[in-house]
């Protein structure tokens, strides 16, 4: 019923001037004693683990700052072993599909479309993985092997709620929504890594250039020839979100399923 209000409200709302609104804010710099004390709250009502930030929080100037926070070294290991394909993020895994007839399995009761998502039609036999960011969780996203980025292309939209319970309520939410696609290839192996933007993450940018989404910029496609390594970082979302794994038919075997909790570099697939 909570998920069914909050859907309802949101719908009625420009979503994506509140989520700037809410960014804007989010960047105020506060006095002191009242920036330590909201972020001490936020991460005890998230369970925010406050050991895992790199600097101490009097170090960080605004609540966006401590949000896109990195880590200490060492906090992360990547599996570097051989066909190791590991977790973009920390996070859940939402869902895992194999695309037929062109859509993928959003949430239960709801089937998307991957050419909505992407931009592109992919083969049906591919899979698809849905990996969620609570608000708690470390917000960087990285890439899953060693690869090289050929394009990113930035694709404009609202900015629904990404919750699960948001994701059956929403017909094409990920494919609505502002998002950033990520195109790599590893060898004769092309994979498409987005980042998918929400209520209150309208900002999402990436290392690899300038662009900085939800800023009313036309949609765009970024010409890269970029390595990256396994576990490099590629993105941040400025407040959390999803983060969504298109890859061929056959190509990865996945050894994670709905539910299962992830740690950024942890092996979640074989590389075929």
């Amino acid at each position: 019923m909570k998920d069914a209000l909050v859907v309802s409200v949101l719908s009625a709302v420009p979503k994506s001037r509140a989520a700037w609104g809410m960014g804007a804010l989010s960047r105020w710099h506060l006095p002191r004693w009242a920036h330590l004390l909201f972020i001490r709250w936020f991460a005890g009502r998230y369970g925010v683990d406050l050991t895992e930030c790199e600097r101490p929080l009097e170090d960080y100037a605004t609540f966006t700052d401590f949000f896109v926070r990195g880590l200490p070294p060492g906090a992360r290991p990547i599996d570097t072993s051989e066909n190791a394909f590991v977790s973009p993020c920390d996070g859940r895994v939402h869902t895992i599909s194999t695309i037929g007839g062109g859509r993928f399995h959003q949430a239960d009761g709801q089937e998307a479309s991957v050419s909505r998502l992407l931009g592109a039609e992919v083969p049906d036999g591919s899979s698809c993985a849905v990996l969620y960011l609570a608000p708690h969780n470390y917000h960087r996203v990285h890439a899953p092997c060693a690869a090289r980025v050929t394009a990113v292309d930035y694709r404009p939209g609202t900015l629904w709620p990404v919750f699960p319970g948001a994701t059956t309520r929403v017909p094409e939410l990920f494919g609505n929504n502002e998002r950033l696609v990520f195109w790599l290839a590893k060898g004769e192996l092309a994979f498409a890594e987005v980042m998918v933007g929400a209520f209150g993450v309208g900002r999402m940018s990436t290392p690899l250039d300038a662009i900085v989404t939800n800023a009313g910029r036309p949609a765009v496609r970024i010409g890269l020839d970029r390595p990256v390594a396994a576990g490099e970082e590629i993105g941040t979302f400025g407040l959390g979100s999803t983060v969504i794994l298109v890859t061929p038919p056959g190509a990865v075997t996945y050894e994670v399923e709905p539910g299962d909790i992830l740690r950024m570099g942890k092996r979640i697939a074989r590389l075929s």
